[in-house]
């Protein structure tokens, strides 16, 4: 089923936003209420019938369920005639009404719920992943500090942030977001820009470097020079280029959905072949031929087609979703499998995305649980994540700090200092060798002695180096690394799993421009990520996969599918099931196929009893049926 409600301008609902939003708006949610409805009443008629109720009392809740379930249906397929083209809603409108006519009304019921409830699982998806993208704009602050120095003095003037011009300065407190792209003009402070580039620890900034729009100050105040309009930020083009990418991204059709318009329009022409043909040329009576014509809608109705493809793709999805891997749809579960080219986000995706402490270095005449202890205590008050990190491991390995600190002062870019039972600790960012080991270091001072270096890395997953292994022996290309990290942090990375292809340095933009470079060249990519910087990517490729635990709200609901509990192992057996339950469809396709072919064959150059052609019409939905559940069983899983 389509969606055809029209576009809504996301500046319309938020002061901030200046690009137009291509999703749908008015989304008719109610779709899901007119299916559930139509399920019911489905339910319900089966019941009625199977108890031995009247026949008026299942007939009058199954045509209900027609009305209910089908109106949408037949309304798509009416729009798509008058556009001089038929679909499935259409034939499938037509095959539930021919099924009614000649008693078969069950029949025609069953193909309407599926239909219905297709319509509204996309319905939802679409809804949820417009209401994400608006949710975005709330990284970048509404409003903002501006600045007006004249004459040497100095005027603050609060104001939207759609009213900042290319040349404003503005201040940026502590603890604050950034309001604008823009370049320091003045000061020096630590900003938190892993929603937007996915490094992993703040990173310093003064006076002559940029900034970005939704990006979180640390302890310096900072003045920043607009470059950018509210519209261009880099916050603004992410939502821009997740809507772009979602609205054309060609996404991988089931096999029905392929040859739906020559199948719609074969048994169309058929029908009406089978029809007129006797009445015309062989002397039938309108009454013989209408059955006849009737007969052969019923057996080529596409029942045991559509029944061919979802049963075993959503097997699949259910035996996934017990395995921690939540499918957003069969038409994902199917385009999963055909992936031949890989790509993952670093951060909180092959890494954890929280830096750890990994080794304490005394200096001579010192011990490792003193140098802990000192950095600890100098660190009680900050909230940096490195800050967090030391933190924590004092208190694993019992290293309590002192008990009176004080005159805790932030220094802006270098690190914190305190004074520790009455000596004066500096926690101070050590320069790291860009040769040397892709890590952090923390070099801790007493009273301006040394005491000893900290090193702090963003550790790997366990089962990373394990899960691209697999993934480069299912796929056809190398496996790719894409990150907003730098270059030494991303090779470091890159060597402990195993990719050979990797990409640093990249803005949200640049992994979606790469994606649809590998896209355009003929790779079926899919990409695993968890930030705000990895959705355009993921909706430029042919599969997006987030991870459920860290991923953003726009990650989660851009993605096709979700690692839920962050096991990247999952991976390779969901690509291995997903290509298992093709080979299900096909299997299907071929038993429904020759079901149909027979069935028709036999209607044409004889006659097919009514009856037969029902028990062999229900025959081959049943057998495709339950050859599709065979994926619910855990041994799928695990081949």
């Amino acid at each position: 089923m389509t969606l055809t409600s029209g576009p809504v301008d996301l500046s319309a609902q938020h002061p901030r936003a200046r690009t137009p939003s291509l999703f749908a708006t008015g989304i008719r949610l109610a779709e899901v209420r007119w299916a559930a409805a139509a399920l019911a009443l489905f339910l319900v008629g089966w019941a009625a019938q199977i108890l031995g109720a009247p026949a008026w009392v299942w007939w009058t809740l199954y045509l209900t369920c027609y009305v209910t379930g089908g109106w949408d249906s037949a309304l798509s397929g009416l729009r798509a005639l008058k556009e001089r083209t038929l679909d499935v809603d259409l034939l499938m409108i037509v095959a539930a009404i021919a099924a009614a006519s000649i008693g078969q009304v069950f029949d025609g019921a069953l193909l309407i719920v599926i239909f219905a409830t297709s319509g509204a699982l996309e319905a939802v998806v679409t809804q949820r992943t417009a209401d994400s993208v608006s949710a975005l704009l709330d990284l970048a602050p509404e409003r903002a500090v501006r600045l007006d120095i004249t004459a040497g003095a100095q005027h603050e003037e609060v104001v939207e942030t759609s009213q900042l011009r290319v040349g404003d300065t503005i201040l940026v407190r502590p603890g604050e977001r950034v309001g604008a792209d823009g370049t320091v003009v003045h000061g020096l402070s630590e900003v938190d820009q892993q929603a937007v580039t996915g490094e992993s620890v703040p990173v310093p900034r003064g006076v002559g470097e940029e900034v970005l729009s939704g990006t979180v100050n640390g302890t310096g105040a900072l003045r920043v020079r607009v470059d950018r309009p509210a519209g261009e930020s880099v916050i603004a083009r992410i939502v821009t280029l997740v809507e772009e990418a979602s609205a054309t991204k060609a996404r991988t059709q089931l096999f029905i959905e392929k040859i739906e318009q020559r199948y719609s329009v074969l048994v169309v022409v058929g029908t009406l072949l089978v029809l007129g043909i006797p009445l015309l040329f062989l002397g039938h009576d309108f009454e013989a031929a209408l059955l006849r014509a009737i007969v052969f809608m019923i057996v080529a109705s596409p029942c045991a087609v559509v029944l061919s493809t979802m049963p075993p793709l959503l097997a699949s999805i259910a035996n996934a979703g017990r395995h921690g891997v939540l499918v957003k749809s069969a038409t994902v579960m199917e385009q999963i499998g055909r992936t031949d080219l890989v790509a993952f986000d670093k951060t909180g995706t092959l890494t954890r995305g929280e830096p750890q402490v990994t080794e304490v270095l005394p200096e001579t005449g010192h011990t490792t649980h003193g140098v802990l202890a000192a950095a600890a205590a100098a660190e009680h008050d900050s909230e940096h994540p490195l800050a967090r990190a030391i933190r924590a491991h004092a208190d694993q390995h019992g290293a309590a700090p002192p008990s009176s600190v004080e005159d805790f002062v932030s220094l802006p870019g270098v690190g914190v200092s305190a004074t520790v039972d009455g000596a004066r600790v500096r926690v101070e960012r050590a320069p790291v060798d860009p040769d040397g080991p892709a890590s952090t270091q923390a070099q801790v001072s007493v009273d301006g002695e040394l005491w000893g270096r900290i090193t702090l890395i963003d550790t790997l997953r366990p089962e990373s180096a394990r899960a691209v292994e697999e993934l480069d022996a299912l796929t056809t290309r190398p496996v790719h690394l894409l990150t907003g990290d730098n270059a030494a942090t991303a090779a470091q990375v890159a060597r402990a799993v195993g990719i050979d292809r990797v990409h640093a340095g990249l803005l949200p933009q640049d992994k979606a421009a790469l994606v649809k470079e590998q896209e355009e060249a003929g790779s079926r990519v899919l990409l695993v990520g968890d930030g705000v910087n990895d959705a355009p990517a993921m909706a430029a490729a042919t599969t997006g996969v987030a991870m459920g635990r860290r991923g953003s709200d726009l990650a989660l609901d851009t993605a096709d599918a979700i690692v839920v509990r962050d096991d990247l192992a999952t991976l390779p057996r969901l690509v291995a099931l997903s290509r298992r339950a093709r080979r299900f469809v096909i299997a299907n396709l071929c038993i429904a196929g020759t079901f149909i072919v027979v069935l028709v064959t036999w209607d044409l150059v004889a006659t097919l009893p009514l009856a037969l052609a029902v028990a062999g019409h229900e025959g081959s939905t049943v057998l495709v049926a339950l050859n599709g559940i065979r994926l619910l069983r855990e041994r799928a899983w695990t081949r």
